[in-house]
């Protein structure tokens, strides 16, 4: 779609899922003002075996069709209309509609509800280091969390590597009993974690067929600004509400 620079290694890291949760949600994180202090050397663990999970995430380059990072793309090679949020930047389909997420205590813009019909897909952006790859990590930290609360999560293989399916149940407001299922996609770039949560029909289905297939699309051709302002791992990368899509939103969805 647009034109493509050449590409640079992609880079990695360490990190847990209650992290970005907690950092999606508004909260401090663990180290949240502390930078992160590089390995000194003669430290080293020794590497740990890779399991299955971990050799299918490195069996190949699963960002080679997207997500890119700015660095990697020439958005200026064409003339498509996109959304730019600053830290992401967005190819909108014919029919999305999207609802922005904003902290009520920061005012920050943490994350984008993408829908599709009867489809939704949570966008947010996270730091991560340039060394190592932190997605195993936060997929052991979403199971035992899914487990924590009576649900569970397994692992498939998925269109950007391994996607984590999780079953949680729920009690709404009204005290009505149900259940929570979605499944995520994780891209990992440049110093930067990309979360695509899915749910609704895409969070039930299999693939990236029908109801999945459009946000599949936006998920792939999302371009990543992460800038160069240091960060620690897991923090939440906030971006910024472009004007025009203020403009129509007129308010906007408050997440505490």
């Amino acid at each position: 779609m647009f034109g493509r620079k050449k590409r640079k290694a992609a880079d990695g890291d360490e990190l847990e899922e209650g992290i970005l949760e907690e950092a999606a949600s508004g909260g401090d994180g663990a180290g949240a003002d502390e930078e992160e202090e590089p390995d000194e050397a003669g430290d080293e663990e020794p590497e740990a075996e890779l399991d299955e999970w971990q050799r299918l995430d490195a069996s190949r380059d699963w960002r080679e069709e997207g997500p890119f990072d700015l660095a990697e793309v020439d958005l200026d090679a064409d003339d498509v209309e996109r959304m730019d949020f600053d830290a992401l930047v967005l190819t909108p389909f014919d029919g999305m509609q999207l609802q922005l997420q904003v902290n009520q205590r920061t005012q920050q813009l943490q994350a984008l509800l993408v829908v599709s019909g009867q489809s939704v897909m949570e966008l947010s952006l996270f730091a991560a280091p340039a060394d190592r790859d932190m997605r195993a990590d936060v997929r052991n930290e979403m199971i035992a969390n899914a487990q924590r609360a009576g649900g569970r999560a397994t692992l498939s293989e998925g269109p950007f590597g391994t996607e984590v399916r999780r079953v949680v149940p729920i009690t709404t407001q009204q005290g009505q009993h149900g259940y929570h299922v979605s499944r995520t996609w994780f891209a990992q770039g440049p110093r930067w974690l990309l979360r695509g949560v899915l749910m609704g029909e895409a969070g039930l289905a299999e693939g990236v067929e029908g109801s999945t297939e459009l946000l599949y699309e936006l998920f792939a051709n999302t371009v990543v600004r992460r800038g160069d302002k240091p960060k620690v791992p897991g923090e939440l990368i906030p971006m910024t509400i472009p004007p025009e899509v203020a403009a129509r939103q007129g308010s906007v969805a408050e997440a505490g």
